[in-house]
């Protein structure tokens, strides 16, 4: 997974899937020498990527039941970051590729390798492979080799996807208690790497908070020297010098606006000539450039503070459930306290913590306000740049999430600290970032996400009755519309396959656009108008012709609120701009 120039080699691995039957015996059966009938895998990243009657599937090099391959072509490197690789991969495997659409003449594994090598370096695979002649396989002896070609087709392509994520091809067989004992140190393996790089997550993000809070102090610091200053010059002096001043920042934005302007040209006017490994690669570094320019006037999240006083839900939440646990739920409660309280770390949560947390919000006997007094701790805990621990520990059961996604089924006390704690989770980059996960799984016979299970309760705590509950909805409509993920350069967009995580954001700007449309048929307070307002602005940039084209259509026009507020009618005009264009 190396991003650096060296780049990422990528292979073709190639096996016969006769394992030299053809060579063998095509002279004698069709009257020409075939030295195989090809089966083809990609190997980029570490891992080994191939298609199947099952989807896509990914093992560990050489995993399949193939084995060794006969031969390994290298088609070239790449310069793709991993990110967008997975994104592409996914895609793949919820449209063109999905499980269903192989067919062993026309859509097959070596269409697949030929595909992604295409997207990863520019050139396909061997013509050799793919030149194989379909009509020797259609004549009568080659219809005769079908059976056996087809099984051997079926056990290179053992593995099972589930979901979005690529799993180990496993040979059905009684698991010994040596096999177990591994597995389950390679999953314990798996999941202290995850906390590994949540951790590197962690310190970036504290990092970035102190970052922000040196230049805070620094400005003080500027604005003190300047005051002191200001008071041994003259006011013409003091008004010459800040004209001065703004006069050369901007001479200074400008310049930096037409520096990427021009680069930006520059790239346009040889973009037709690159390959698509090189297109994305630049796509990534204009992307890294915007993104540098978007931290400058990030959008703070709205989140909810002080709302909350940790130390009494923590002693309400004892006494009502006083008698009513066991001696590990006593000790998931004091680790809360330890959690919480005395900002121990999320180490301090135990590893049946979830299942302390599931149980609460399961247990019908207990009363709703046991559950009001959890989820109000929760939101404080959101708020730490450490809950993503916690969060990935959900991976499993979803216990989280899915109480989240039955929001409309729970009362309306629950529901509004249930939508804070979300709306509490945009407050660090990697807690917010789960929330937008596509990763599928069944809950009620429906496959569900962490990203719409966000935007159901986004949706649903906007169009509720409860003016509290619409506030914390409008919180997280705003916090995901101004995540730079929505933002994703649109051309880079164009290049990934339907599924993608990016064009899944497409469609959440356009489900979240008909609850902001809707709710704009009442009369919101300015505040959360203005918040609104300013996500129907941003979601015009994200989804550039479906949204303008809801707005038209559906109403009411945003221009019905003008005159509430300067800052609505400057969003109005930004959104107006995008309608013109439609």
């Amino acid at each position: 997974m190396d991003d650096g120039d060296e780049g990422t080699t990528v292979e073709v691995f190639v096996y016969d899937l006769t394992k030299g039957t053809a060579a063998m015996m095509s002279q004698m059966l069709i009257g020409r020498h075939l030295d195989g009938i090809w089966h083809t895998a990609v190997v980029a990243y570490g891992r080994e990527y191939f298609f199947g009657p099952m989807g896509i599937q990914s093992v560990r090099p050489g995993g399949t039941e193939l084995q060794e391959p006969q031969r390994i072509e290298k088609v070239g490197q790449t310069y793709l970051p991993y990110s967008v690789f997975y994104e592409y991969i996914n895609g793949l495997g919820t449209t063109k590729f999905a499980p269903g659409t192989y067919n062993l003449f026309k859509h097959n594994c070596n269409n697949f390798s030929d595909e992604v090598s295409n997207f990863l370096v520019g050139t396909g695979i061997p013509k050799y492979i793919l030149d194989l002649p379909e009509e020797i396989l259609q004549t009568p002896v080659g219809q005769a080799l079908f059976p056996l070609i087809e099984n051997l087709s079926r056990s290179a392509t053992a593995g099972l996807t589930v979901g979005n994520r690529f799993v180990e091809a496993r040979i059905n067989r009684e698991d010994s208690p040596e096999f177990q004992s591994l597995n389950t140190e390679i999953e314990q393996a798996r999941i202290n790497s995850i906390a590994l790089e949540e951790k590197r997550n962690v310190i970036n993000e504290k990092l970035a908070k102190k970052e922000r809070k040196k230049k805070k102090k620094d400005k003080k610091k500027k604005d003190k020297s300047r005051d002191q200053s200001g008071s041994e010059t003259n006011s013409t002096g003091v008004s010459d010098m800040a004209d001065s001043e703004n006069a050369a920042a901007a001479v200074a934005e400008v310049t930096v606006e037409e520096t990427v302007q021009d680069q930006a040209d520059a790239a346009a006017a040889t973009d037709s000539s690159l390959t698509i490994s090189e297109r994305v690669r630049q796509m990534e570094a204009d992307e890294r450039r915007e993104v540098e320019e978007l931290k400058r006037q990030r959008d703070p999240p709205i989140v909810f503070r002080d709302l909350v006083d940790p130390a009494q839900e923590l002693e309400k939440l004892r006494d009502l459930l006083a008698g009513k646990l066991n001696e590990a739920e006593i000790q998931n409660v004091d680790e809360l306290h330890q959690y919480i309280l005395d900002n121990e770390g999320s180490w301090a949560l135990g590893d049946n913590f979830l299942s302390f947390v599931g149980r609460i919000f399961n247990d019908k006997s207990l009363d709703s306000s046991v559950r009001v007094c959890l989820l109000n701790l929760l939101c404080v805990a959101a708020l730490k740049d450490d809950v993503i621990l916690l969060l990935h520990q959900d991976r499993r059961e979803h216990t989280i999430m899915n109480f989240a996604y039955d929001i409309d089924r729970h009362p309306v006390e629950e529901q509004l600290p249930l939508a804070q704690f979300v709306a509490n989770l945009f407050e660090n980059l990697s807690s917010s970032e789960w929330l937008m996960y596509i990763s599928e799984w069944q809950y009620q016979n429906q496959n569900i996400s962490n990203i719409r299970v966000t935007t159901k309760l986004a949706v649903h705590s906007l169009l509720s009755d409860s003016e509290d509950l619409q506030m914390r909805g409008t919180a997280v409509i705003h916090n995901l519309a101004c995540k730079e993920k929505m933002n994703k350069n649109k051309s880079l967009r164009q290049l990934l396959p339907k599924g993608s995580i990016s064009k899944v954001f497409d469609d959440v700007a356009v489900e979240l656009t008909m609850a902001l449309l809707q709710y704009f048929n009442g009369t919101p307070q300015e505040e959360q108008l203005f918040a609104c307002m300013k996500s129907l602005a941003k979601f015009t940039q994200v989804s550039g012709q479906d949204v303008p084209q809801l707005i038209q259509m559906i109403g009411p026009e945003p221009a019905k609120f003008r005159g509430c507020s300067q800052r609505i009618d400057d969003l109005i005009e930004q959104i107006n701009v995008k309608l013109r264009l439609h």
